[in-house]
């Protein structure tokens, strides 16, 4: 395109060398004439063309011209609650109970009260309303950052609201015999569950999230270590996380609200992934599902980046947006390399349905950004 176009009487200074292939002969008459539109294609095509390991090929862009991109439609409102949440919310207890229902604290309530009772404590009980000012306290200490649980107490440390709420022997007394299922029949479900000891809460709460709210157009996915050391099979440990030991979790949150839109935690080896496919693409195919088809846009790090998600997600009319690895397979082979580049230089390729981006913000330092998004860099 950038051949045709140019006469090579009318350079700006630059030379453009037309090779021509070893058959071929030229006259006198024809050395100013433009080259031929079929040898223009050839020679843009062997210039600007580069074939990576996987066999994906990419096309050098120049930076600000339009890509040959369809893009997809965007999501044009921004996030909001859903018609059902806006119904049923008309106080702030109402809005609680849009997340945690009556239904599942009877169902905490039951376990924990059995639980109690067989561990010798014949007249324990725990009505619904307790268990709700239990709760208030366990966000009231989120808020409201102490050393320890004693200190919540304290009537020098401690919000005072906190005394007027419950005592704290009570609430230790509740968090000991705290339970949300069956002890019973877990050691069955546990053996096609690992997260049985919650599980059906659990399940419930991000049921909840997903029909309370509608998220906007962006939807960011990561991962998040909740902090623990509680003996079970799939505690993951990190050193690069403050928390080195935890439960992981895989999070896709609404870009403006930082709303939770859903959450999956990591058990370790899933069965029912397919074989062949990555963690990173189940991963992100399971936490987008409830919100595809809507022209949002994912963005993710170059744990989950990669040009199949992309098209993946692009079957779906959702987008995506992510740096990439440079070890992926797809990726040519100029983008890996850490050539002598100008700081704060850009390049552009582009390949069907998608534009990658090498930008330099420091000295021997490139960035890779994917994206099935622009259709201008």
């Amino acid at each position: 395109m950038i051949l045709n176009d140019a006469n090579p009487c009318d350079s700006d200074g630059e030379e453009i060398s037309l090779h021509l292939s070893s058959d071929s002969e030229i006259s006198s008459d024809e050395e100013d004439s433009p080259p031929s539109e079929k040898r223009g294609r050839l020679e843009t095509h062997e210039w600007l063309t580069e074939t990576a390991k996987d066999g994906t090929v990419w096309r050098e862009e120049q930076v600000g011209r339009p890509l040959h991109h369809s893009p997809i439609e965007g999501h044009v409102t921004d996030g909001e609650p859903t018609a059902l949440a806006r119904r049923k919310v008309t106080s702030r207890l109402q809005s609680f109970f849009c997340f945690i229902t009556l239904e599942m604290l009877r169902t905490i309530q039951e376990w924990t009260v059995q639980h109690a009772l067989q561990t010798q404590h014949e007249n324990w009980f725990m009505a619904i309303p307790e268990l709700m000012a239990f709760i208030a306290i366990l966000l009231l200490r989120g808020i409201v950052r102490l050393p320890s649980l004693h200190d919540a107490w304290s009537a020098n440390l401690g919000p005072p609201l906190i005394n007027r709420i419950m005592a704290r022997n009570r609430f230790k007394d509740i968090m000991q015999h705290l339970r949300f299922d069956d002890k019973d029949t877990r050691g069955e479900r546990v053996a096609t569950d690992r997260f049985a000891a919650i599980s059906d809460v659990w399940g419930s709460f991000v049921a909840n999230c997903i029909t309370s709210y509608n998220p906007g157009r962006h939807i960011t996915i990561d991962e998040q270590l909740f902090p623990t050391k509680t003996r079970c099979c799939f505690l993951q440990y990190i050193a690069t996380k403050p928390d080195k030991f935890g439960i992981k979790f895989w999070v896709a949150c609404d870009l403006k609200s930082k709303y939770v839109c859903k959450i999956i935690p990591y058990l370790g080896k899933d069965p029912s992934r397919p074989p062949g496919e990555r963690l990173s693409e189940n991963v992100v195919m399971k936490l987008m599902e409830p919100f595809m088809d809507k022209g949002r846009t994912v963005t993710t790090d170059n744990f989950f980046t990669s040009l199949s998600l992309a098209r993946r997600l692009h079957s779906r009319k959702t987008t995506l947006l992510g740096t990439v690895n440079k070890i992926r397979r797809e990726l040519p082979d100029s983008a890996k390399k850490n050539l002598a580049r100008e700081e704060f230089s850009t390049q552009v390729f582009s390949t069907s349905g998608a534009t990658l981006t090498v930008y330099v913000p420091k000295r021997k330092k490139t960035v890779c950004l994917l994206s099935s998004v622009h259709s201008v860099v």
